[in-house]
């Protein structure tokens, strides 16, 4: 059994470093950055500095106040039922098939919610709304993040996996030293929350760091939504971070219930 786990947790560190690897898709490479670069120069100075307060503003909103209204958009016990049923089949007879059957919540559900951001973007972009997109598009992405960790049998309402998912958005967000710092830290805070040693942690902090990554890489595709019908490629922009976002998540989680049913096993 333990032998069988070990198989696993190698096959989703190659996807990991694939991810970490990857670099953008052909569609996004050749059809919206340059459309993005032609406008670049066209951001106002100050725009950086309001998304900034805008995602934390939303973070805050989300994390103080909108847990229980995102948790309304998703069966959580459900969701904890499937991730228990499949659990014991893996325990009753370990196999690929049953860790596959893992992955099907959390997949069909990040699906959903990166469609319902494309759908939702491009709407509010044809009709020149951008700032005001920014809550919708990180409740959608909260609420992937939610429904990946129950699928994998985690909780998601302590403090210190509110600022895991931080850095899972950072490290998904970013790219070469600065997202291979954060991936090992997620991994190190994982292991931390998981055996239960850990350190003194500032979710606010990771919050404001998430909310910089999120202006850093939307700073002028949230300048281009505002604009009335070019806008369109506000949701084009939604579906590909919320996909990439929850790719990478789905990857860390089931790295950890791996980690978990081996130290079971010693």
């Amino acid at each position: 059994m333990k032998k069988l786990l070990e198989e696993q947790l190698k096959e989703m560190e190659a996807k990991e470093e694939h991810f970490l690897q990857a670099k953008d898709n052909s569609y996004f490479k050749t059809k919206i950055n340059p459309l993005l670069d032609k406008v670049r120069s066209k951001v106002p100075a100050n725009l950086k500095e309001t998304l900034d307060k805008a995602f934390f503003k939303a973070f805050e909103l989300i994390y103080d106040k909108g847990t229980n209204i995102i948790e309304k958009t998703y069966n959580k016990d459900r969701l904890r039922v499937e991730h228990d049923i499949n659990n014991l089949a893996v325990n009753r007879k370990l196999s690929k098939k049953h860790l596959k059957d893992l992955d099907k919540p959390s997949l069909d559900s990040s699906r959903f919610n990166a469609t319902f951001s494309a759908i939702e973007g491009s709407v509010l972009g044809i009709l020149g709304i951008g700032l005001p997109d920014i809550p919708v598009f990180l409740a959608l992405i909260i609420k992937s993040m939610n429904e990946i960790a129950l699928s994998y049998g985690f909780s998601y309402e302590r403090e210190e996996e509110k600022v895991y998912i931080c850095m899972l958005i950072q490290a998904a967000l970013l790219q070469g030293k600065e997202q291979e710092v954060l991936n090992i830290r997620a991994d190190e805070l994982a292991g931390q929350i998981d055996t239960g040693t850990l350190p003194s942690l500032d979710v606010k902090k990771e919050m404001k760091a998430a909310s910089s990554c999120f202006s850093e890489v939307l700073l002028t595709a949230k300048f281009i939504q505002g604009a009335p019908l070019i806008g369109v490629v506000g949701g084009i922009v939604n579906h590909s971070y919320i996909k990439r976002i929850t790719a990478y998540s789905r990857i860390k989680y089931k790295k950890r219930y791996l980690l978990k049913k081996i130290r079971e096993q010693q």
